[in-house]
């Protein structure tokens, strides 16, 4: 699959396989692009901001729901190119296309409401007699580089927010997982005048680093590691960043909690997208009381998961994005277990397959708690009281979703209070998003809000104007 800059296929010397995870088939080839190609988007980029900035709101408002229907009537088929190229099971793929649409629509509706304020000068000294307003601008070109393990709708939220607030992008797609993507910019064109989406596959340490040095790109939005985010935070100059680095995010489960419910709340956090979710539950903290037991179900319903073909809708446990993925996981595993920690079920690795893994008797000072593990693995850490579970929850460089189980609501109160962390559901788990809340962690988890109301304040600027009316 082709790049596609102002409307126009491009290619390289250079081609990249793109794998299927679950069994090494090639799916598609992509090109690697060098510097030249970068700068060809960016420019491009830039000759588009005029061609956007001149359309009314009202008419990018119906071309982004117009990019719904389409992508509508083709779900089934990004869901089977997605499933494909991630390895995550089919009923998954289709979720993340149904919440792609759903975002598309959040954005298409934000087109319509970039208002500014008045503002009340009086209020100031001097202030008597003047009239001022404000008006929320585009910022120009926006540069969205995105991870694979939910690649299509975590484009969404950085394209769709950008164009609603007429902003031209640059799409700098994962390299293991870049073909919806593709597809998608391509279904973005149709619509749109060419440059004002464009994609650029190629490494970060080259094209990437482009995007975020180039004083022609206005504004960064990253989702990935904290090395990378640094590095970008570092090298972004004066331009805006939002950036998204993932977590390590704990789910407590009190003494008085719901334990079916918790349970259930760690399958669906641990185990999704095979543990490959930056809000995905990393850490169980649970009350030595209930300990056992909680520990006793959740395994029974882990081994109820079925690892096996992504495409079969039977499946509930879909590979890793790579072999040398489930690797690591297996090695963070083994460690664990070699420092104490005793595998309750699963902690077997076949290719990029790793099973859902419940492992217990885990202290907060083991690597596999310590820093994020993007696996299937649902370590279990004793505590006493509530005090002791939050203080275990805030040791970490991260801060961006928790989850607390309990049926007390000044416990809960609590640790919605003194939990360090963007987001604290009480009685869910930290894997909950809708697309329309404000999403971003504190500490190492990164600067700037998504959530399309959100990412629109972050790729617009606000001009003050104010009228001498005496």
């Amino acid at each position: 699959m082709d790049m596609l800059i102002s409307g126009k296929h491009i290619s390289s010397d250079d081609l990249e396989e793109v794998k299927n995870p679950y069994n090494g088939d090639v799916i598609d080839t992509i090109p690697i692009a060098h510097l030249q190609t970068a700068d060809l988007a960016i420019q491009e980029a830039n000759n588009a901001k005029s061609k956007l900035q001149e359309m009314s709101a009202f008419k990018v408002s119906n071309k982004l729901f117009n990019v719904v229907s389409k992508l509508g009537e083709k779900r089934e088929e990004f869901a089977r190119l997605l499933t494909l190229e991630v390895g995550k099971p089919i009923n998954e793929s289709l979720v993340e296309l149904d919440r792609s649409i759903e975002t598309l629509k959040l954005a298409a509706e934000e087109a319509k409401r970039i208002y500014g304020e008045s503002v009340p000068l009086d209020a100031g000294l001097n202030g008597k007699g003047f009239f001022a307003f404000t008006q929320r601008l585009p910022l120009g070109v926006v540069a969205a580089i995105t991870p694979f393990n939910y690649p299509l709708n975590l484009t969404i939220h950085k394209i769709a927010p950008a164009i609603a607030c007429k902003n031209t992008v640059i799409v700098k797609p994962p390299t293991e997982a870049p073909l919806t993507v593709m597809k998608f910019c391509e279904l973005l064109n149709e619509e749109f005048p060419d440059g004002v989406v464009n994609t650029v596959t190629g490494y970060g340490s080259e094209v990437g680093d482009y995007l975020v040095t180039s004083p022609d790109v206005d504004k960064i939005s990253f989702t990935g590691s904290v090395t990378t985010g640094m590095m970008i935070s570092q090298k972004a100059g004066m331009k805006k960043v939002t950036l998204e680095l993932g977590g390590n995010d704990p789910m407590i489960v009190l003494k008085d909690a719901d334990l079916d419910k918790a349970v259930k709340g760690v399958i669906n956090g641990a185990f999704l997208n095979a543990g490959q979710v930056c809000m995905g539950v990393k850490r169980i903290i649970v009350e030595e009381e209930i300990a056992s037991e909680f520990s006793e179900k959740l395994v029974l319903e882990t081994e109820k998961l079925v690892m096996g073909n992504p495409l079969d809708k039977k499946t509930t446990l879909g590979t890793l994005i790579s072999e040398k993925a489930a690797i690591q996981v297996e090695e963070t595993v083994n460690n664990a277990v070699g420092e104490g920690a005793k595998i309750l079920t699963g902690g077997k690795r076949d290719g990029a397959f790793y099973e859902a893994t419940v492992i217990d008797n885990v202290v907060p000072s083991m690597d596999l708690v310590v820093r994020e593990t993007f696996g299937p693995v649902a370590p279990i850490i004793h505590v006493n009281g509530i005090d002791e579970a939050i203080e275990v929850a805030n040791d970490t460089e991260y801060g961006l979703q928790a989850g607390v189980f309990t049926s007390d609501y000044s416990s809960a109160m609590q640790c919605a209070s003194e939990i360090e962390a963007g987001t604290v559901f009480i009685n869910k788990q930290s894997t909950f998003r809708t697309d329309n809340m404000p999403f971003g962690g504190f500490k190492n988890s990164g600067v700037g809000k998504e959530g399309i109301k959100y990412a629109v304040n972050e790729m617009t600027k606000t001009k003050l104007i104010g009228l001498n009316l005496r």
